[in-house]
């Protein structure tokens, strides 16, 4: 079958933007040495700490290995709700290509997975473009790489994994607010019920896959249609019933999407709170600096496009060739949107009225699209001249003369600059001969000059995308955090989780020396380690008062190593690493894998007392806060004498971290000090959240690792409590301090724990709770009680919104809480507790999915019926058949 002519240039093009994309994106890699093409690793920061693990536990989910499943996650946090996590990073169709790698190549599925989003975003643009107005196929090739290998993907999103849906999406919202502006008899019947269906089910993709980026998307594809309506010649009633069409079809796919957007919101609303931050702009000369290639910083927009992309840009305005309300009305749209970045309500208006906890700017690939698609204009309608070429040559200079005054630009960026300069000048000039002279030329020089000048803007799209794709790679490793891919450390990990495994009888902890910030996920066990943009109020609060740490101010709660707290929340074993070597801020000591076992109560314990307690009844002592939740007193928490370096009192801290405070480093090899009585025998716990550094406790009873503590100032990490030994037989303590940095520490850092008494509680507790447990994937809790059990049943989980409980044959009611964990009041008949977990919102998107989905199919329904009235109405009727004399029958013989 011939091809269609229109579709054809299309897919040509398409597939052209995602060879030179995947082939510049993966050269960059290779040149930078960076991960799967050399030894350094690409997992910074939240790529690491959040994105890998929660596809490593995506790809359990699928592969039925999992604690837990799509709604309820038994593995971080003491038990979270899964499904905002999913909606906010695993709900792209792109994700689920991670089951078809092995588990251990996690990583390798993670970067595959981004080369298709940036790939599938190039060939999307590259096709937009073609459908908007036709050109060369192969300009809208180059132009869709361009979009895609824009400098906010590779600087901000190459490591964002789910912010590369929103990347994608924009073209293809744009294609849908193209269909609606098309002639309603344009395509036939059925080809405008299938947009009309397609449309709708484009937007709810967009949305499922990542409601953030897709809501910006939204806001940019409407700028777009809007000034297509108004550069259109249709009249007014035609061009609102387009905009009427497109307002439906986002409706409709949005309120598709509702199931997933409305869990994802009300889990927002249950997260513990980021910190607030005021909207400041970055100087204009950083801005322009971004503009131009091998260019990095993390706060400011990323709007590189390509040198070819923005000269076209620049020249659209002069171009004569170009009518004037085409020319004027894109420049217009890109300088407003240019400006909007910079201005305090519309980013907060780009960000849904809030502004990020990190980069300011992650609006910018709507600017960049908006500059590609511009630079589209400029060639569709024909190359532009030497003047208006020069013109645009002009401004880029003027762009690079301002943006020589930013920090931005390192020395190495300047080669690369000028090199693309000479390239899409060279390549353009080419095209610009060949079109001017025309018929003049020969028939050799009419197919040479144009192959030339496509090879050298190839060639320098390549070259200039993969330099700074290599920049931003390397320097992102020199100021993030970094963590190291699935190797022997993380086997050795799962391996013994996997041995020491008794859940749910038992937590498996995996342990205070983490690897990541969300290490149950990507190594397996049940812990309290969790990390994610919805981490829960109540967890966080809760942890903290109990003595744990984090990082990421407070949405990356740690590991709590220790023996009260396992008791409460029932892990019976827990995974001893030695320190992440990958780590550089700790020193490596050596050590093995190993494992300590401890018996403990169920998951579900009875307490004597059916009096409600919440998180704000804890009091400042995590020692005494833990003994609320044990039910027992088992520490002793000493007055502690805090000694400076030079045997000096130390000064009172001056903010608002309690405490007395001390300056890192120390003074001819001698420490700080703090010094105590205790009982002889009793472990010895170091409780000094805002101190940095590490801690040791003098003499033959100190254990082998050294207590390591991580505080910032300001308070985006918190130390944990960190057990340090033994008291010894004289009872007399003495810990020396060795700060790496300006430190706190409060008056009651130190507390003894009497391991005796901790072990008759423990014994207690299990001898009044639950006989028997168990949960579901699904997010569901059965516990079997002693006969005549009274008081509260409490359950080591922390009472985040969605649970509801019952006892025997009651109804469900929800949840009471007891310091943070679920708590059910018993009254001594019932012998059966059973809770279940509901994600808050479902129910509410659940509707409004429906809604639309009836919605959707009603209008489809009543579309078919008209047009098959209308097919009867217009339809002729044949005439009828004239009458035909029977053959006379043949006579017999």
């Amino acid at each position: 079958m011939k091809p269609t002519p229109h579709r054809e240039p299309r897919i040509v093009a398409a597939l052209l933007a995602a060879v030179l994309t995947v082939t510049a994106f993966c050269a960059a890699d290779a040149i930078a040495r960076t991960y799967p093409f050399g030894p350094d690793t690409r997992n910074v920061n939240d790529l690491g700490n959040q994105y890998v693990p929660f596809h490593a536990h995506l790809w359990d989910l699928l592969h039925g290995r999992a604690d837990g499943g799509f709604l309820f996650n038994w593995q971080s946090g003491y038990g979270s709700s899964f499904l905002p996590d999913l909606g906010t990073y695993l709900s792209s169709p792109f994700a689920l290509l991670v089951a078809v790698f092995p588990r251990d190549e996690i990583d390798l599925a993670v970067y595959v997975v981004t080369v298709l989003k940036v790939a599938s975003a190039a060939a999307a643009m590259a096709w937009l473009l073609l459908t908007m107005r036709p050109g060369r196929w192969w300009a809208a090739g180059l132009l869709g790489a361009s979009y895609a290998l824009c400098g906010w993907t590779l600087a901000s999103s190459s490591y964002n994994t789910m912010w590369l849906d929103g990347l994608v999406a924009l073209p293809l919202l744009c294609l849908v607010g193209e269909w609606t502006l098309r002639d309603r008899d344009q395509d036939g019947v059925r080809g405008r019920r299938l947009r009309q269906v397609l449309g709708v089910l484009i937007v709810a993709v967009a949305w499922i896959a990542n409601f953030y980026t897709a809501y910006m998307a939204t806001l940019a594809a409407g700028l777009v249609l809007l000034l297509r309506l108004a550069l259109a010649s249709a009249p007014l009633r035609q061009k609102l019933g387009a905009a009427g069409r497109a307002v439906l079809t986002v409706g409709l796919g949005v309120g598709l999407a509702a199931p997933l957007v409305t869990v994802v919101y009300f889990g927002t609303k249950h997260a513990y709170p980021g910190r607030v931050r005021e909207f400041v702009p970055v100087p204009t000369e950083d801005v322009l600096a971004r503009l131009l290639p091998a260019t990095y910083g993390f706060g400011s927009p990323a709007v590189y496009v390509g040198t070819t992309a923005l000269l076209l840009a620049l020249a659209l305005p002069f171009h004569r060739a170009v009518p004037r309300r085409v020319r004027y009305g894109w420049t217009l749209l890109v300088v407003a949107v240019a400006l909007s970045l910079q201005w305090g309500p519309t980013h907060l208006l780009w960000h849904a009225f809030a502004t990020p906890q990190g980069s300011p700017y992650r609006q910018t690939f709507v600017l960049c699209a908006l500059l590609v698609i511009a630079a589209w204009h400029a060639l569709a309608y024909g190359m532009p001249r030497w003047r208006e070429l020069g013109a645009a040559g002009g401004l880029l200079a003027l762009i690079a003369v301002v943006a020589s005054g930013s920090y931005l630009i390192r020395p190495f960026a300047w080669p690369v600059f000028f090199v693309a300069v000479l390239g899409a000048v060279g390549g353009l000039a080419l095209l610009a001969v060949r079109q001017a002279r025309g018929a003049r030329l020969g028939a050799k020089s009419r197919v040479v000059l144009p192959a030339l000048a496509v090879t050298l803007l190839v060639g320098t799209q390549l070259g200039e995308a993969t330099a700074t794709s290599a920049v931003a790679g390397r320097l992102r490793l020199g100021h993030m955090d970094d963590y190291a891919t699935w190797g022997a450390r993380q086997d050795r990990q799962a391996e013994a989780i996997a041995q020491a495994d008794g859940w749910p009888r038992y937590r498996t902890d995996p342990g205070r020396e983490q690897t990541v910030g969300n290490d149950p996920l990507m190594v397996g066990g049940q812990g309290a380690q969790y990390y994610s943009s919805l981490t829960s109020d109540v967890l966080s609060r809760t942890l903290t008062a109990l003595g744990d740490g984090w990082t990421s101010r407070g949405r990356n709660v740690q590991s709590l190593d220790n023996a009260v707290t396992d008791v409460i929340f029932s892990v019976g074993a827990r995974v001893h690493s030695p320190p992440d070597p990958h780590q550089r801020w700790f020193r490596n000591e050596g050590g093995t894998v190993s494992v300590s076992r401890q018996e403990v109560p169920s998951l579900v314990t009875v307490r004597p007392t059916d009096a409600r307690r919440t998180v704000a009844d804890f009091g400042p002592s995590p020692y005494r806060n833990q003994e609320l939740l044990l039910g027992a007193r088992v520490y002793t928490v000493p007055r502690i004498t805090v000694r400076t370096a030079d045997g000096t009192p130390p000064p009172r801290s001056t903010d608002d971290r309690p405490g007395v405070r001390m300056e890192g480093g120390g003074a001819n090899g001698r420490r700080p000090t703090i010094t105590a009585n205790c009982p002889t025998g009793d472990e010895v716990y170091l409780w000094a959240p805002h101190f940095s550094g590490t801690a040791r406790l003098s003499g033959a009873t100190a254990d082998g690792l050294t207590g390591r503590f991580r505080a910032d100032h300001p308070v985006t990490k918190i130390a944990a409590m960190q057990r340090l030994g033994a008291v010894p037989a004289s009872g007399r303590l003495r810990i020396e301090l060795s700060p790496d940095r300006e430190s706190v520490v409060p008056e009651d850092a130190v507390g003894c724990l009497d391991t005796a008494r901790l072990r008759t509680a423990a014994e207690r507790l299990t001898a009044t709770g639950a006989t028997r447990t168990t949960v579901s994937d699904s997010g569901e809790i059965r516990a079997e009680l002693p006969p005549g059990s009274r008081g509260t049943a409490v359950i080591a989980a922390p009472r985040i919104a969605g649970w509801r409980c019952a006892t025997g044959d009651d109804p469900a009611v929800p949840a009471g809480q007891y310091y943070g964990l679920i708590a059910v009041p018993l009254n001594g008949s019932a012998t059966i507790v059973t809770c279940t977990f509901h994600p808050p919102g479902l129910r509410l998107g659940g509707a409004v999915g429906g809604a639309s989905l009836l919605t959707l199919l009603a209008l489809a329904a009543l579309a078919a019926v008209r047009d098959r009235r209308l097919r009867r109405r217009t339809t002729p009727h044949p005439a009828p058949p004239r009458p035909t004399t029977p053959l006379p029958e043949r006579a017999s013989a």
